[in-house]
């Protein structure tokens, strides 16, 4: 049935259609005024590709590596809570379809099954992202077992000190599945873990016992980038949370460049936040990311049809991704950069789904 799906639109549609509410809203919301989650499709919306003709675009080259791995797109799954609730298979069904494609999984410490299990029963490239539930022996241990276990790194997520509030989830009184725990309370610090007192001293010693590339998401500004770097992080994740975590701040596309600055080449830079076209992914590569993730196209598309519906979305972006990149005239990603891009005005409001715009019509 995935087959059947012609266009991103329309997988979209279905997710919704086949949905209950609450998991919708959890899926496509974001914190308190939604703000942050709207200037992630706005800064995306202010810019255009530039267009050039004449040159030979017959053979366009898409692939790419990462940590030694040949992707065959630079887009990952980036790590979401609670895949099961989308797809019974939950992160093996994502890490399925990431095989069969040919891309990296992040797998969620929030999603099932848990990372141990996904490793026995999988064999494509993943990498283990944790919520640092425990103290400091709690995450030492997990970073080696996933580390004995066979995934290329390690993802540290470092901007949830506080579990925003959600008001989509808040006015219905939904609790995704990771947050459903006795005295849970939005919005409030972690009782008896690390994740709201993480530090640099943390990074260091994580660097100094294991080998495994260690990987940094939530970095937002060329401040922590240049201490991530000089910490000895291996890949800064540019990430806002998809808009969920710090409500008021800013687009990730906007905080791209100045990180990419700053880490000058010392260190991969990984990017989120807002990805919906293969055009998105483009302009990500031109500002300077190394890849990308889609975190809410992967939900929408493991609730349209689980694990084939998931390689259909990475086909159909590598189809967006090829043919806009001949338009602009380039033969390779690796042709991008920041020139390809120009300031535009957008051409509708920018809200969570505007990557989608015929999504009512058909």
């Amino acid at each position: 049935m995935a087959n059947d799906f012609s266009t991103l639109q329309q997988m979209v549609k279905q997710a919704r259609e086949q949905l209950p509410r609450g998991d919708w809203d959890y899926l496509i919301g974001g914190a308190d005024t939604e703000t942050s989650l709207k200037r992630n499709r706005l800064a995306f919306e202010r810019l255009a590709l530039k267009a050039r003709v004449m040159n030979d675009v017959s053979q366009v080259q898409l692939r790419r590596d990462l940590l030694g791995v040949d992707q065959r797109i630079p887009v990952l799954l980036a790590p979401i809570g609670s895949l099961q609730v989308f797809d019974a298979g939950g992160g093996l069904s994502a890490g399925l379809a990431a095989g069969e494609f040919g891309i990296f999984q992040i797998l969620s410490s929030v999603c099932q099954p848990d990372f141990e299990t996904l490793a026995r029963e999988s064999a494509h490239a993943k990498i283990y992202q944790l919520y640092a539930h425990g103290d400091e022996a709690w995450v030492m241990d997990i970073i080696g077992r996933a580390q004995n276990a066979g995934y290329q790194a390690f993802c540290l997520t470092v901007d949830t000190q506080v579990y925003s509030r959600r008001e989509r989830d808040l006015l219905k009184g939904y609790l995704p599945l990771a947050s459903r725990r006795p005295g849970f309370k939005p919005g409030q610090p972690r009782e008896a873990t690390l994740q709201a007192s993480l530090s640099w001293d943390l990074v260091k010693r994580i660097k100094d016992r294991f080998s495994m590339p260690l990987i940094l998401k939530g970095i937002a500004c060329a401040e922590d980038a240049d201490l991530a770097v000089s910490h000895g992080v291996d890949i800064v994740y540019v990430s806002n949370h998809g808009g969920r975590q710090l409500d008021q701040g800013r687009g990730t596309l906007d905080m791209l460049p100045e990180v990419v600055r700053a880490v000058g080449g010392r260190a991969k830079v990984l990017f989120d936040g807002g990805i919906l076209r293969g055009t998105d992914v483009l302009k990500a590569l031109a500002l300077g990311a190394d890849a990308v993730g889609i975190g809410r196209l992967e939900g929408l598309a493991m609730a349209a049809g689980g694990t084939a519906a998931v390689v259909r979305m990475l086909e159909l972006l590598e189809i967006e991704m090829a043919a806009n990149l001949a338009l602009m005239g380039l033969s390779s990603i690796d042709q991008l950069h920041p020139g390809c891009v120009l300031p535009a005005e957008p051409v509708a409001s920018p809200h969570v789904l505007s990557g989608f715009p015929l999504l009512d019509e058909y």
